[in-house]
């Protein structure tokens, strides 16, 4: 039969904390008591996620977060024209590239709106003004060099704006900064992308 090795809690662990000590720890670095937490969860439950923990001015960022859609929506709107307008020998790969991020565009559009939503707000995607919403413009472009560099420019406009609106969020709201921290680093990817374009089809 083997032997039975116990364990002893060391001092300073969780498991030797009295209740009063997990107050003090707690308090100490900021965390609300269970108590309260279960009580405020109580309140305002058709608010559904938006509880009274959320910090941020929920007005501002339901108005950042629809700029932010007009821009995608009309980014979506761009490339799918590039895609359909690509021609010459040089196009192919390039029209697949223009499809790629169409539609990685329409999932950050999707991703806004989401949010938007679990805010209390709801996603502007009427067409009535939706360029001047937008951040970036919808410039056709004659040619594929063309297309690929208002691509790119509007592409930077996007990453620009992403970065201050992630800046404003700051920790006021982990989620909706997630999610835009994850559209940058697409929006990033993308401009990589086309200046990688750029330099294979030449000046």
């Amino acid at each position: 039969m083997k032997a039975i090795t116990t364990i002893t809690a060391q001092p300073g662990t969780t498991a030797s904390r009295t209740p009063r000590q997990e107050k003090i720890i707690k308090e100490a670095i900021g965390l609300t008591d269970v108590k309260t937490l279960r009580a405020r969860a109580r309140q305002g439950i058709e608010d559904g996620a938006m509880t009274a923990g959320y910090k941020a001015k929920a007005e501002t960022v339901i108005t950042l977060l629809n700029d932010a859609l007009a821009t995608e929506i009309v980014c979506v709107l761009r490339y799918k024209r590039h895609y359909f307008m690509a021609t010459g020998l040089s196009s192919l790969s390039v029209k697949g590239e223009f499809l790629k991020h169409a539609t990685e565009e329409q999932v950050h559009a999707d991703q806004l709106a989401e949010r938007i939503v679990q805010l209390g707000g709801e996603p502007n995607l009427s067409p009535e003004g939706m360029l001047s919403r937008s951040h970036s413009e919808y410039v056709e472009g004659a040619s594929l060099v063309e297309m690929i560099t208002e691509d790119l420019i509007a592409e930077r406009v996007a990453i620009d704006s992403y970065r201050e609106m992630v800046a404003y969020v700051g920790t006021d709201d982990p989620t909706t900064r997630k999610v835009l921290e994850g559209i940058l680093a697409q929006e990033e990817e993308h401009a990589e992308d086309l200046a990688s374009l750029l330099k294979e089809l030449g000046p």
